[in-house]
């Protein structure tokens, strides 16, 4: 049987654009809660909206959008951490017809900057500025050095950014609240009519990858795509209007604005953002406090939730679902994640930026040993297969290859980068993702890593994950990455970083190659230890890798 499998076609695709699904769905609850900003400041109140009220302050900001002469297709970039007008302005923009660029908050100058010339971005909407980012500075210095950056607004709460009273249109900075008075100048009927022209299949949203191996590239995706990939993924976790969804995830990242919010709020439920950013213990009291039916983390999120010493104290009752994804599972952090936060319906999603992003997906009917060993069977209405690298073709089912998908959801194309679009997509309309995987019996889809990841000591194919999964065994590790380092003899050698539980005894080489022998083969146990602290991470949550091996080397000599 070969690695080959499409999805259930027993469904349909929703036929309409993000507007017109999200009025739809306003109608439908106009009073039940959509939003849900939990308090930015101990003690404060949270802010609410229910959908009749974010659709009209959508609205509201989408006039003043085309008041400032933004016209369908130009690129309009958000630069912030979750907050409420992220969802407000993805929003916008989909009514509009803008495209929205979701710049990561954790970029810098040169990388801003990037991104704002390479898509022609003509509207910055920039985040107040934080200890970690002076993001304010930074839109500042971009706007001067980017001819084609008209406007910078600028979210509230930085206090170096004032009210100017009558402030022109022509001006090129402007505040949030003076970008909504332009709305006065712009009719419901001019939203109307710019509604109308807009076409499903029109790009919508620019994502960048992360550009690990060079500069970011911007994936183009349209309605259709990332729509009806969050809708999907909710019908498959049963939702409903009654669901009360917490989006600790970013949502610059496809895990937050399509998993989380165009999910959520395909369904009427309600979307809640625990802060600006991570934190653990606010993840969880926003579960407490708000009666949260579903949570959404990479498994660095749950792992740091289940070790906060007062996780018991939480209550966790109302949870029956959430998402796990961004990276791979550790099997016990799956297991503790169903037991002890009663996520028993909680699933894996897998995929990438390019395919909007989810293309394999566990079921909440899957064993546990399928949710917790497997990246689930591909999604309705696309298809996957696993193929050998060098030569394109199909492997038998068990064959380790690079995994494959086709269908609504791979993206249009790099913005900008047809070359790139090519090497990436091939002739038939398959998206090449670079990730090494099998294929069972039944259809599911096991990870084995990167291609770039593989680790080849004397000959011999190493898949990190594997001795991942099994250092997780080990009572003092609490989480583990494996990368292959430089060596004269094999070619490469294996190194175990490591971050240990609190309170353990140290764990010396010796005592990891202990644990190992006669459980592992010899050439799967590890030569080098690392005990750090925390690993380096994209916001996103997924480890990088690459630059854990330039450290390796670099700290080793090699």
């Amino acid at each position: 049987m070969l690695s080959y499998t499409a999805g259930d076609t027993d469904v349909s695709l929703l036929d309409e654009t993000i507007g017109a699904n999200f009025e739809r769905v306003a109608a439908k609850f106009p009073l039940r809660d959509a939003l849900i900003e939990a308090a930015s400041v101990p003690g404060g109140d949270a802010r609410r909206w229910s959908y009749e009220k974010l659709n009209d302050d959508v609205d509201h900001l989408a006039r003043a959008l085309l008041a400032l002469g933004v016209v369908k297709g130009e690129r309009i970039g958000i630069w912030s951490p979750n907050c409420a007008e992220w969802t407000i302005l993805q929003y916008a923009t989909a009514k509009t017809g803008a495209v929205l660029v979701n710049v990561n908050p954790a970029y810098r100058s040169h990388e801003l900057e990037f991104v704002v010339k390479q898509n022609a971005m003509r509207t910055l909407v920039v985040a107040p500025s934080d200890k970690n980012s002076d993001y304010v500075g930074m839109a500042r210095q971009a706007l001067a050095n980017c001819p084609e950056l008209r406007e910078v607004v600028f979210l509230p709460g930085d206090p170096t950014v004032g009210l100017t009273a009558g402030v022109p249109e022509s001006s090129p900075e402007l505040t949030y609240g003076e970008l909504l008075t332009h709305a006065d100048g712009v009719g419901p009927s001019a939203l109307r009519d710019r509604m109308a022209e807009l076409d499903r299949y029109d790009p919508i949203n620019l994502q960048y990858t992360s550009g690990t191996t060079g500069f970011p590239k911007g994936a183009t995706l349209t309605h259709h795509n990332i729509l009806n990939n969050g809708h999907q993924i909710g019908r498959l976790l049963g939702y409903t209007e009654h669901d009360r969804v917490v989006l600790p995830v970013p949502f610059y990242h496809c895990f937050g604005m399509v998993i989380g919010n165009l999910n959520a709020l395909s369904f009427g439920a309600a979307t809640i953002i625990p802060g600006r950013g991570f934190s653990p213990a606010a993840t969880l009291e926003a579960v407490q406090d708000f009666g949260g039916t579903s949570l959404y983390g990479v498994p660095t999120m749950f792992i740091a939730e289940l070790a906060l010493p007062d996780f018991a104290s939480y209550d966790l009752s109302t949870l029956r679902t959430g998402v796990m994804a961004g990276s791979l599972c550790p099997i016990e952090v799956m297991r503790r994640v169903i037991d002890e936060m009663n996520m028993r319906d909680v699933a894996i999603c897998y995929g990438m930026t390019e395919t909007s992003p989810v293309s394999t997906m566990t079921r909440a009917g899957d064993t546990l040993e399928q949710r917790t060993t497997t990246v689930g069977r591909t999604m309705p209405l696309l298809e996957s297969k696993i193929v050998d690298p060098g030569t394109d073709e199909v492997l038998e089912r068990g064959g380790i290859g690079e995994l494959c998908t086709r269908g609504y959801a791979v993206m249009q194309g790099y913005w900008g980068q047809p070359d790139k679009t090519a090497e990436a997509i091939d002739a038939e309309g398959w998206m090449h993702t670079g990730d090494l995987a099998r294929m069972d019996g039944d259809g599911y889809v096991v990870i084995e890593g990167r291609i770039k990841d593989l680790v080849i000591r004397g000959g011999e194919n190493i898949y990190p994950r594997e001795i991942e999964e099994f250092l997780y065994q080990h009572p003092a590790i609490q989480d583990v990455q494996v990368i292959g380092v430089p060596d004269a003899k094999y070619g490469e050698e294996l190194m175990a970083c490591i971050i240990l539980k609190p309170g353990v005894e140290p764990l010396d080489l010796a005592g990891l190659q202990e644990f190992c022998r006669g459980r592992l083969a010899h050439y799967k146990i590890p030569r080098y230890l690392d005990v750090r602290e925390s690993f380096p991470m994209t916001v996103s949550g997924k480890v990088r890798k690459v630059d854990m091996r330039q450290e390796a080397v670099a700290r080793l000599g090699l």
